[in-house]
């Protein structure tokens, strides 16, 4: 507990235009290792989506991690259009055959209605604990063209599954994050992906601290 709230103090303050609300990781996970990660960052702004998911990308590829843009696997029909239960359990198992063995996951989950979203983020057992399910319910984001109009200040929300044979996808860690400058994408993406990447590396998920004062150069 007292990692967790050092870790909260450190990515609340200074310039950076994103703050850490909620940090969860699963109690039975003591650190988490992937090779192949499918990267995906849920939003109707294409030139964002590509932005976002190639920064992030490079990261893994700085610490010799194989990872994949859902931009490249993803094609235009898939995202313009919902998609049913069995269609995503099919994405699942082709990624599983493909051998990947994990999924980040990041999306927009509400705006500055704070009473109303820290009610939501504070009840856990009401976390959606598999991709399938949370893509699902937050899909209208691709094609819903009202899903932004009140929208100030964002949260947002970046989940680790691992993609497991024989079992659900697991859900690893979970970070929800505001942001708070959404008018400057690129300050917003940079902040938020040193903060996701610090965020893992202090939890010894997918990342983890090699070299003592390494930085993340965005």
């Amino acid at each position: 507990m007292k990692k967790i709230i050092v870790l909260i103090v450190l990515l609340t303050t200074g310039c950076s235009s994103t703050s850490l609300v909620t940090n969860w990781k699963n109690p039975d996970i003591v650190l988490f290792d992937a090779y192949k990660v499918l990267i995906v960052g849920m939003t109707q702004n294409e030139a964002a989506r590509e932005k976002f998911e190639t920064r992030l990308q490079k990261e893994f590829t700085k610490r010799n991690v194989e990872s994949f843009r859902s931009i490249d696997l993803f094609d235009i029909e898939f995202t313009s259009s919902e998609k049913s239960e069995q269609e995503l359990s099919d994405v699942e198992q082709q990624l599983l055959d493909k051998d990947f063995d994990a999924i980040l996951f990041t999306k927009v989950v509400g705006s500055q209605n704070r009473q109303t979203f820290r009610k939501r983020v504070s009840n856990v057992d009401r976390f959606i604990n598999t991709f399938r399910d949370d893509y699902l319910e937050h899909q209208p984001i691709y094609y819903d063209q009202g899903y932004y109009d009140e929208f100030t200040v964002y949260q947002a929300e970046t989940s680790l599954y691992c993609i497991c044979v024989d079992k659900e996808r697991e859900l690893i860690w979970r970070g929800n994050i505001d942001v708070m400058d959404p008018s400057n994408i690129d300050k917003s993406i940079k902040d938020y992906i040193k903060l996701v990447v610090f965020a893992l590396e202090e939890q010894d998920i997918i990342f983890h601290k090699y070299r003592e004062n390494e930085g993340t150069n965005l």
